[in-house]
């Protein structure tokens, strides 16, 4: 049983000797309870004795603005962990869906982390990723839009973003993944060092086994996801030790 304590915004597990540092942004909704939501490959890799700390956040449309807290709230639980156990190597960032683009959109640039893992990234726009909205919108005849826009994202991503080491994942039964677009943007880039793997799963692999079991309602689901989520956490530990 690991212990979670609540910092900010961000909740933390601390093995007693961790050898480094991840810092995790789910996708939306998961990441209201991301502790509980991805409990199965967090913990998976706190046994790995890293630590690991998760910002919960409810999805809105400055996306910015939520990428700069998520950064400033992360810098404040690294310099309580290490006021605790010494310097730790910087952090590895991951992302899944909407987290990889925060995590991309952070004020640093990508400049203070070791490296970013993306899980199963998106960009779409506000009315394709909230339902409601798209009504909303319609019956009254405005227009609304994330800030910034996927096209401004894409942009941002390819000229600012300076990070050079970058694992992005996709999964072979994914419709809502747009990893190769965000694979394009950063090859474009000068002395990029990106490479992309495809592992089976959907969308929802990320996620524990627990909380898709209540999602979708099958056992069989269930325990196969467990087993996808265990080649998850060796491939993240892998890649963060070499």
């Amino acid at each position: 049983m690991h212990k979670w304590r609540l910092i900010k915004q961000t909740w933390c597990s601390w093995p007693s000797r961790p050898i480094g540092i991840i810092e995790m942004i789910g996708g939306s909704y998961l990441s209201t309870t991301p502790h509980i939501s991805y409990k199965v490959l967090l913990e998976g890799l706190i046994k790995k004795q890293i630590a690991v700390h998760t910002w919960r956040y409810i999805p809105g449309l400055d996306h910015q603005s939520q990428a700069n807290k998520a950064w400033l709230d992360f810098r404040i639980c690294k310099q309580k962990l290490e006021g605790r156990v010494g310097k730790l190597p910087a952090p590895l960032r991951i992302g899944h869906s909407l987290g990889c683009k925060l995590h991309l959109l952070a004020p640093d640039l990508g400049r203070n982390s070791q490296a970013f893992i993306g899980l199963s990234f998106n960009n779409f726009n506000a009315n394709q990723s909230i339902p409601m909205l798209n009504k909303v919108t319609k019956k009254l005849n405005i227009r609304t839009e994330f800030s910034p826009s996927p096209k401004e994202t894409i942009s941002l991503i390819s000229k600012k973003y300076i990070q050079p080491r970058n694992l992005l994942i996709k999964f072979n039964n994914d419709n809502l993944d747009q990893t190769a677009l965000l694979l394009n943007s950063l090859k474009h880039r000068s002395k990029d060092e990106t490479i992309s793997l495809e592992l089976e799963g959907n969308h929802l692999t990320p996620a524990n086994t627990g909380f898709k079991k209540r999602l979708l309602d099958s056992l069989t689901e269930s325990s196969n996801n467990e087993e996808k989520i265990h080649i998850l956490i060796d491939t993240i530990y892998n890649y963060l030790t070499n």
